[in-house]
């Protein structure tokens, strides 16, 4: 019985693995992106002297929000291999940074860049006001208040679980 019970905790244990496929898909998803952030890069630069100031906020918020689903996906990816499959192993990698965010740490910050990208969508749509209808504006606000909501309330959580923790350590 005490064998049974070793094997199934390794193959649980072996199963983090699998988590790999999905990192390594988020890389080729990142690689498509860089080159559509290329594409769209190379035409508004074609376009510079033809574009008028509104239309060019906009293309430049273009660009920086496909910059923060790229940091994003990289945040994902690093702290996701190091908290849930392997250490990364080479020395000279400095992935400190990102690597030693534990999940509640990720979930804050995955939930802020969030935040982040809704409100410069919310923004491009608040400029170009006259294409959308009423009810698609108060719509997509709704839906960046529900970010900012629930951002706050995982920072929220996150400070009450941190609290918790020290309250336990401090008993011992």
């Amino acid at each position: 019985m005490k064998s049974l019970e070793i094997l199934v905790e390794r193959i649980i244990l072996s199963s983090r693995w699998l988590l790999v496929v999905f990192y390594l898909g988020l890389v080729a998803a990142l690689a498509v992106y860089a080159v559509s952030f290329a594409y769209k890069f190379i035409k508004v630069a074609g376009d510079v002297f033809t574009l008028g100031e509104a239309e060019m906020i906009l293309a430049m918020l273009g660009l920086i929000d496909a910059a923060l689903v790229a940091s994003l996906i990289v945040m994902v990816m690093i702290s996701g291999y190091e908290n849930f499959v392997s250490r990364f192993d080479d020395t000279d990698a400095d992935v400190s940074f990102l690597g030693k965010l534990d999940s509640g740490s990720l979930k804050i910050k995955v939930a802020s860049s969030i935040v982040a990208i809704s409100s410069i969508h919310l923004l491009q749509v608040f400029l170009n006001s006259s294409q959308y209808s009423d009810s698609r504006i108060m719509w997509l606000t709704l839906m960046h208040i529900a970010f900012v909501i629930s951002a706050v309330m995982l920072g929220y959580l996150e400070k009450v679980m941190a609290s918790v923790k020290a309250a336990g350590k401090q008993k011992l």
